[in-house]
């Protein structure tokens, strides 16, 4: 019976940070939406680091502030509408990680990827990677492509 009862406990505990993790992506996405430039970038660590679509956007807070601030500074937002999410925690030292599927008007189909971690300020994103899923079909379509843009940056 204390097995039980304990095990109910741990999943409870485990469920509301789910859904606090939850809170913090949802929260997120609607920040950029709404170019809410201290929300946005509220809800990164201090040492967070930002993975964008380009092979060059590997940036701290620092400088995914610098990039953010100018589109946001004009009301430009940018909206990643969740389609599927899915969480694994890490049990010991509050370490989530997560995946989602997304939706964006620009991009299409996307992917968010990254780490959540409880910080005494609450939970925050420690990392955050958006990539956009190239369907098998017209990989090498597009790697073709990708590595003739590089050729052409070096020539």
């Amino acid at each position: 019976m204390k097995l039980l009862v304990l095990s109910l406990m741990l999943l409870s505990c485990t469920v509301l940070a789910n859904v606090k993790v939850e809170n913090v992506l949802d929260r997120f996405h609607q920040a950029a939406a709404k170019a809410d430039y201290n929300a946005y970038l509220g809800l990164l660590t201090e040492d967070a680091i930002y993975l964008g679509t380009d092979s060059s956007e590997r940036w701290n807070k620092a400088e995914f502030a610098a990039f953010v601030a100018p589109y946001f500074n004009k009301g430009q937002g940018w909206l990643y509408q969740p389609i599927e999410r899915s969480i694994t925690v890490i049990e010991q030292n509050g370490i989530y990680f997560f995946d989602e599927l997304l939706e964006n008007k620009n991009y299409g189909r996307c992917r968010g990827s990254g780490v959540v971690v409880k910080t005494p300020a609450g939970w925050k994103i420690k990392q955050y990677n958006l990539s956009i899923p190239v369907p098998n079909a017209i990989a090498l379509d597009i790697v073709s492509k990708i590595k003739t843009h590089r050729k052409s940056l070096t020539q």
